[in-house]
Order: C-alpha cells, then sequence, then structure tokens
C-alpha cells in the first residue's frame, strides 16, 4: 500500500510561523508533524509515500530527501504556487499513487496516537474515513457515523474528520459530476475541494469509517501547536 501525504496548503493561520516553514514541517515534540507520520507508515509497513507540495516546496526534500532514512521511497507531487485543494491534490498524486489500489491519506497538520495499521487495506466501499469527538473549536462536527459503520452527512451524533483515512482511486472517476463547475475546475490541472465528492458518495453507502477516541490535534494556529508541544514534550510523545 501506498501514502499520499497533504502538504499543500499555505498555512495562513499559522502566520507568522509559516511564512519561512511549511505547516507540516513545524516541530512537536522535538521533530517535524509530518515525520510523526513518516514513523508511523514505516512501522505500518508501507514503503511509498506521496507527498504533495506547494507552499516553500523546496523545504520538503531539503529536510525529509527521499525517505531512505525511514526505509520509504517519498515521492513528491509538486502543484506550483497555488495549492490544488484536497481533492485536485488527490487527483494530481494519483499517477505517483496508482490507478487502482487503495491508499492512505492523512493531513500533514494533523497529530494522532492512532495506529496506522489499524485501517482496513481495502476498504468495504470507495473510502474509509477516521473521525473522531468534535474539538471545542469545531463545534459542528463534519459528519455522523451510524450503527453499520457508515458516514452519513447527517445524524444525531456528528463527528469530525481526523484527516485520516483509506481511499480508492476509483472515487475521483467522476469527480466533476459532484464539484460542478466551481472556480478552479475548469484550470489545467484542475482544482477542487473533496468534501463534496465525499458527500456525494456517502448518500449511496460507499464511504465506511470508524470513531477514534484517542489523542487528536488539528494543529490549526500557534497555540494549538504550542499545547501539542508542550504534551508529547510531558509524556514524550
Amino acid at each position: 500500500m501506498k501514502a499520499l501525504i497533504l502538504a499543500a496548503g499555505l498555512g495562513e493561520r499559522m502566520r507568522p510561523l509559516t511564512e519561512h516553514t511549511p505547516k507540516p514541517l513545524l516541530q512537536a515534540g522535538g521533530k517535524p508533524l509530518i515525520v510523526w507520520h513518516l514513523e508511523k507508515m514505516e512501522a505500518c509497513g508501507i514503503r511509498d509515500v506521496v507527498i504533495n507540495t506547494s507552499w516553500l516546496a523546496e523545504q520538503f526534500p531539503r529536510t525529509l530527501g527521499d525517505g531512505t532514512r525511514w526505509n520509504l521511497r517519498i515521492h513528491y507531487s509538486h502543484e506550483g504556487p497555488t495549492p490544488l485543494e484536497t481533492g485536485g491534490g488527490m487527483l494530481h498524486a494519483l499517477p505517483l499513487l496508482g490507478e487502482m489500489e487503495p491508499f492512505l491519506l492523512v493531513n500533514g497538520d494533523i497529530w494522532t496516537d492512532y495506529d496506522f495499521a489499524r485501517l482496513p487495506r481495502a476498504p468495504a466501499g470507495l473510502a474509509h474515513l477516521v473521525m473522531v469527538d468534535r474539538p471545542q473549536h469545531a463545534t459542528h462536527g463534519d459528519f455522523a457515523l451510524d450503527g453499520g459503520g457508515h458516514v452519513r452527512a447527517d445524524g444525531a451524533n456528528r463527528l469530525t474528520y481526523a484527516g485520516l483515512g483509506i481511499y480508492r482511486p476509483q472515487l475521483l472517476q467522476d469527480w466533476r459530476s459532484s464539484v460542478g463547475d466551481e472556480p478552479g475546475t475548469a484550470q489545467n490541472p484542475p482544482r477542487f475541494k473533496l468534501a463534496p465528492i465525499i458527500k456525494a458518495q456517502m448518500a449511496a453507502g460507499a464511504i465506511t469509517g470508524e470513531h477514534h477516541r484517542g489523542r487528536w490535534t488539528d494543529v490549526g494556529t500557534p497555540q494549538r501547536l504550542n499545547e501539542l508541544d508542550t504534551t508529547l514534550q510531558r509524556k514524550g510523545g
């Protein structure tokens, strides 16, 4: 199995920290956020990792190299000066990920104690998402998880998408029917969000999920980064 780390964001809410450092390369617990992911990938047997880049893209190969130190092969999917959003970034990376086999996807700006080895190697549908309890800064939640393990757009117990899951490339086969003519879709390569596609497939019962009740942080502000760093330094990761 291959993996995709989404690392192309501009990190605007993290400034001034991200003026000279991409958010996934900011440190917490003595190492860059993205390195926590690379270590988990090595531990669960993944060998090929694609990292999409845009803002300060040159810093990723300078810091991470080709992945040899983690027994990985890192491939970079550069999107140019403007990120292609989550859906466009995934589509742009598919030639490196392969057109047939499922792959692990994780946001480069989260931290979690979730064991990547727990993820299904082949999801029952088009994607399997890890969900977490709603953090204080996201009170409404993203999706609901029903009793059969399917992710729904609506429901009583709304959870937050953890930015982690297993995806099939086939999810993007008919992406235009879900995204429509949003700005950016006509450019080459196209820029579009993944959420509308996920929601469309939820209605067909093609998205499964699970509720992770362990530790998870969306490192979206300098304060959250500082809190995470303090916690990891105190607990030793």
